[in-house]
């Protein structure tokens, strides 16, 4: 009989209890892949701007409600650059990281299945998506009245006393009540991609609470880094065919149009706004769009992109996760006489996150190159490295990655 190690464990628990009237170890842990647990775990620690120290520290004793995860990878997000550059959320020391996933190698006694009542076990493969506040809006499944900005996150939570709090580490420790959700059937690329994709899943199902967004719609995405590239493949999993990307760099958008963009117009050709939108309305076969997405967290891209929109067309804006500045619109023109839709996205809900699973299992089956977005993989101590290469915007998507 072949009895792994995950029920060798679960049967010497079972014992034991039977042995002391229940007064058991409270938690289970089994090997992971990479050999034992060890006592300490290293971490990237932020410790001044533009600055990772390796430091090191004992893994805190599992709790009933919590569980131990071996990371293995982590994306570099823009957020992770600002703080990296300006720690715009007085975070320092912090360990960044929180697109990052892994392996549980020890649990909690209460831990059963995951926030989407899947089971959950030794050697499963998660992501974090958020840890819960006294908020009874954010603490259901089934969401759909907040999103997740009034939480925290790990990977953007101050140093404390366990010092595991983000995935750009070894371990990292996910307390109890935070969601975690079980992603074995992911490869890691694709878990790697989960929380910035979400962030695009919540954008387009913001898009479609206006009613203007079609099978048949012309629509714009200004802005090709990665979060206005996973716009296009989720548009185009949706079907929607006829996009237009809009950007400055010829790399970019010759990568967009792979994710699924049927034309493209570079910005940096055409002078003036006027000149920029008569390219948009070319690339449309002399049309202005129906509904347009803002990727760039630019001001000026902002003011820009309420021309590129017909009369009665929609308006997505998503591309300010930090303050970025004031943009300058005539509300006449640009809004009222065209009675533009407006509506804003801003990160996702927790139903938005477990839609972004079935998402990337469609784009790579539709052959959307989704997993090339990561075109740079560093080690944990190249950490001042990998936040370097996204600053200077070589590359896609930058990511750590565990050995």
């Amino acid at each position: 009989m072949n009895i792994n190690e995950n029920e060798i464990a679960k049967l010497v628990t079972q014992v034991l209890q039977e042995m002391t009237g229940g007064a058991a170890n409270t938690s289970y842990s089994a090997p992971s892949s990479g050999g034992a647990i060890p006592k300490t775990a290293k971490v990237a620690m932020m410790t001044k701007l533009k600055h990772f120290e390796i430091q090191e520290y004992p893994i805190p004793e599992v709790g009933d409600d919590d569980i131990l995860v071996k990371v293995e990878g982590c994306g570099v997000c823009g957020t992770d650059a600002h703080e990296y550059k300006n720690d715009p959320f007085s975070l320092i020391p912090v360990v960044l990281g929180h697109e990052g996933t892994g392996e549980i190698v020890k649990m909690g006694k209460n831990v059963k299945v995951d926030s989407a009542g899947k089971p959950l076990k030794i050697g499963d493969k998660v992501v974090t998506c958020m840890i819960f506040k006294d908020n009874p809006d954010i603490t259901m499944f089934d969401l759909n009245k907040q999103n997740v900005g009034g939480a925290d996150v790990y990977g953007l939570l101050p140093d404390d006393n366990v010092h595991l709090n983000g995935w750009y580490s070894d371990y990292i420790f996910i307390r109890g009540g935070s969601t975690v959700f079980n992603v074995s059937d992911l490869d890691l690329d694709s878990r790697i991609l989960i929380e910035p994709c979400a962030v695009l899943v919540h954008a387009v199902e913001r898009a479609k609470l206006t009613n203007i967004l079609r099978f048949n719609s012309r629509v714009v995405v200004q802005g090709c880094g990665p979060i206005g590239l996973i716009c296009i493949a989720v548009l185009r999993t949706m079907g929607i065919e006829n996009i237009v990307a809009v950007d400055g760099n010829e790399q970019r958008l010759a990568f967009a149009k792979r994710m699924g963009a049927d034309n493209t117009v570079n910005f940096m050709n055409h002078k003036g706004i006027d000149a920029l939108t008569e390219a948009v309305k070319d690339a449309f076969g002399g049309y202005l769009c129906d509904f347009a997405f803002q990727c760039t967290g630019s001001p000026a891209a902002h003011s820009n992109i309420y021309h590129f929109i017909r009369n009665g067309g929609g308006l997505c804006e998503l591309g300010f996760f930090i303050n970025g500045g004031d943009a300058t619109i005539n509300p006449h023109f640009d809004l009222c006489s065209k009675e533009i839709t407006l509506v804003g996205s801003w990160v996702y809900t927790l139903r938005d996150y477990a839609t972004t699973f079935d998402f990337l299992k469609r784009a790579i089956a539709i052959g959307l190159p989704i997993k090339e977005l990561i075109t740079h993989r560093f080690k944990l101590e190249e950490m001042n490295e990998a936040l370097e290469t996204n600053l200077a915007q070589k590359g896609l998507k930058i990511a750590y990655i565990a050995p």
